[in-house]
């Protein structure tokens, strides 16, 4: 009976059963023109886990005028808006917060200082996290500083100025206007000094404040050696520690790239923006051109000459002597502070080997005192010696003279003391005793 047909109906039903588990991976193959297919391929699809977008992220961005508003964008927005590989923007992330990077790339700059964590543009700036504390310095500076000149204006100005000074036909360059384009940093310089000036006066603060705090703590452990004040000057020497480490990072950083003309000259963005810029105008002008006579040909030509020899003159492909100049001050600034956490932890290792040869002292006056204790108990354990030999139980004479006992006792304890002062005069002797 247990092989009957009833035990096949059993089987089959539970082969049925599995069946619509595994339906959602049926309609993959199927036409999508059937109606009922096409609902089966919805079902799954509504079945199947989403991908997790990016979070968005909260930005600020600044333009060259100083205007300012805030955006939330994800990952992919900014990888787009900017123009910089996904990795860049790990460096930016939580995990380096200390950390210290200046990152050229094709069109921005990836500034990662401190708490500072922007992506700079020869248009605009996008500031991470700009609502917090530390960072809101940063945000009031640039306001207050950002130009309302743009490279694009200052091509334009130095043109106007170029029309005015023409001779026979002869297109020349206008000091002036070279003037004028040298006297002002380009606009992704003008934001690196603002993040490198909030960041070293923060930085500066950071160690005026150590310094504040640490004398009182070091004359107060010199005087009075506790646990107390052994407590404050180890949370101090960690606080000295983390924050020499990250002035070094800094210093590095700005080291490094003063090291490298390449990297130097990689970080001029508005230079490269304003030579594409020329590229295109001239590309379009040499468009232009081509239906027009050959004297206003010559003409055009010569004047686009002329504005790109005030924009070479402006932008030398391998002159970097503006951020050079920016990078030393401020290297000299972080160094400065470097040799001030340096010399207060100098002042940390005199106060540790002042109080290092205070303990030592009072340690070597105690073994002094255990050494003259020692000399005393050998002394005594002489006298109790010879006491213990007469209190015995043994036949002697001298028990039955009168008067015995008091110059017996006084001969030993003379005895026991002139002991006692010839193996202290021997200790001094050997110098294992102060005097």
């Amino acid at each position: 009976m247990a092989k009957g047909p009833f035990s096949l109906r059993r089987t089959s039903s539970r082969r049925r059963s599995k069946k619509p588990a595994e339906m959602p991976l049926i309609p993959a193959a199927l036409s999508p023109s059937d109606g009922a297919d096409n609902s089966i391929a919805a079902m799954v699809a509504a079945s199947k886990p989403k991908k997790k977008a990016g979070g968005a992220r909260l930005w600020m961005r600044f333009d060259r005028s100083g205007q300012s508003e805030l955006i939330e964008c994800d990952k992919s927005m900014i990888i787009k808006r900017a123009s910089i590989p996904a990795r860049d923007l790990r460096i930016l992330g939580p995990v380096f917060s200390h950390s210290s990077s200046i990152l050229a790339r094709e069109k921005a700059m990836v500034v990662n200082l401190e708490f500072i964590k922007a992506i700079v543009t020869a248009e605009e700036v996008l500031l991470l996290d700009p609502l917090c504390q530390e960072v809101l310095p940063f945000v009031d500076q640039l306001r207050q500083q950002l130009p309302n000149r743009s490279p694009t204006k200052l091509l334009q100005v130095a043109h106007e100025n170029e029309t005015h000074f023409s001779t026979a036909g002869q297109w020349l360059p206008v000091p002036e206007a070279v003037d004028g384009l040298h006297a002002e940093l380009p606009f992704e310089f003008q934001v690196l000094e603002i993040a490198l000036e909030v960041v070293c006066s923060y930085l500066d603060a950071s160690v005026a404040d150590l310094e504040t705090d640490a004398y009182p703590v070091l004359d107060e452990l010199a005087m009075n050696v506790s646990t107390k004040n052994l407590e404050h000057v180890r949370s101090l020497k960690s606080n000295l520690t983390r924050l020499l480490a990250r002035v070094q990072k800094v210093r590095d950083e700005l080291e490094h790239l003063l090291d490298d003309n390449e990297d130097m000259e990689h970080l001029y963005l508005t230079r490269k923006w304003i030579q594409n810029q020329q590229t295109e105008a001239l590309l379009g002008a040499m468009a232009s051109n081509s239906i027009i006579s050959a004297v206003p040909h010559l003409r055009r030509l010569s004047s686009t000459r002329s504005g790109s020899v005030i924009t070479s003159n402006y932008m030398n492909d391998h002159d970097v002597e503006d951020l050079e100049l920016l990078l030393e001050a401020y290297f000299m600034q972080l160094d400065g502070t470097r040799n001030k956490i340096l010399s207060v932890r100098e002042y940390i290792d005199d106060t540790e080997d002042y109080v290092n040869i205070q303990l030592d002292n009072q340690r070597n006056e105690l073994i002094q005192l255990q050494l003259t204790l020692t000399i005393a108990s050998f002394a005594i354990a002489v006298e109790t010696l010879v006491a213990g030999l007469f209190g015995m139980n043994i036949p002697c004479t001298l028990y039955n003279t009168d008067g015995i006992f008091g110059l017996f006792v006084g001969v030993l304890t003379a005895s026991c003391i002139m002991l006692f002062l010839l193996v202290l005069g021997y200790a001094r002797w050997k110098k294992l005793l102060g005097s």
